[in-house]
């Protein structure tokens, strides 16, 4: 391992003024700091973070809990806080939390253990109240930047979260345009913040449009491709006379897709199908996916940007951010 006094010797200076220079101190000079650093550089030179952390009480660590890694929409908003993180010179610290608060809890103790400047947080939406290491990173005045709507567990919070309710209106209004007027949903669990947005965009839409929501033509779909054939298998069964199906999610509304096609009927010309999230899958689903682009990697470059801005200016003021409606074959008139 390459140490400070190697380099200093090499360039004929004094230890400490390698060290000012390494850490981009304002008294030495530029020419001199730019000649270090390329001269550490080439031999290979690895400070250690350890140490630096305990001088500059940072340790350069964000903590980051996630439902999963296998939901398509936090795999985007992942991959922008890792690309930005890195950029700024920090490293994070991953745990998914498996909708279960117990593992949420422990990786949040993980966390403050290890002494992370900031934790960005996809909580457990079922909580009535706060896990005991969320209210101990609170207590201890650790940034917390909450990724998505704030459940009640988490009222208060700094957050950036998708407008869900304007999105999921958009959605409905374009059903609408179309010239459907009995238009099913596939809701999500409740719990969700997200999900409860969502019905009531398409709430509000049908109601702007002087339609009264029909609760017979609201299905419970949880938010799985298996939910959604469910959802749809039952919207066959009772015979609602919709022409238009609104999922809550995209992989929803590609299992209730999966479903109709499988009783032979077809899209869009016997039923219209829309999604929300604009996930990988739904541009190339064998009927191209009506969907919401929601903007994952901004959402994670301005999780970034909050937990910046509260480390070097105080706590921030919380982000929603709009999305956009993307229209593709899975949605057309009704026959």
């Amino acid at each position: 391992m390459v140490r400070l006094r190697e380099i200093a010797e090499a360039a004929g200076v004094s230890v400490m003024t390698v060290s000012k220079a390494l850490r981009d101190k304002h008294d030495v000079a530029v020419g001199t700091k730019a000649r270090i650093r390329a001269l550490a550089d080439r031999m290979g030179y690895v400070p250690n973070l350890s140490a630096t952390g305990l001088r500059n009480r940072s340790t350069r660590l964000f903590g980051l809990v996630i439902p999963a890694t296998t939901d398509p929409v936090y795999a985007r908003v992942l991959l922008a806080l890792e690309q930005n993180a890195a950029e700024l010179g920090y490293d994070l610290l991953f745990a998914q939390s498996l909708g279960k608060p117990e593992r949420e809890d422990a990786a949040i103790r993980r966390f403050i253990a290890r002494r992370v400047d900031g934790i960005f947080l996809s909580p457990v939406p079922c909580l009535p109240r706060p896990t005991p290491a969320l209210d101990e990173a609170r207590r201890r005045g650790l940034p917390l930047v909450v990724l998505g709507h704030r459940p009640t567990s988490c009222e208060g919070l700094v957050n950036v979260e998708t407008d869900d309710l304007a999105a999921s209106a958009a959605v409905t209004r374009h059903l609408l345009d179309l010239g459907h007027r009995r238009i099913a949903f596939l809701a999500g669990p409740l719990v969700s913040p997200a999900a409860k947005e969502r019905l009531h965009g398409y709430q509000r839409a049908l109601r702007d449009a002087g339609i009264a929501p029909d609760d017979a033509l609201v299905f419970n779909a949880g938010s799985t491709l298996e939910e959604g054939t469910h959802a749809a298998l039952q919207w066959m069964q009772e015979r609602t006379g919709a022409t238009a199906i609104q999922a809550v999610n995209d992989l929803v509304a590609i299992g209730a897709a999966e479903a109709i096609l499988g009783q032979g009927l077809r899209i869009p010309t016997d039923v219209s199908v829309a999604g929300f999230g604009n996930i990988l899958t739904s541009e190339h689903f064998r009927v191209p996916l009506t969907t919401v682009r929601q903007p994952k990697l901004r959402l994670g470059s301005v999780a970034i940007d909050l937990m910046m801005s509260w480390l070097h200016s105080g706590r921030p003021e919380s982000r929603r951010l709009p999305a956009e409606l993307v229209v593709r074959a899975s949605s057309g008139r009704p026959a």
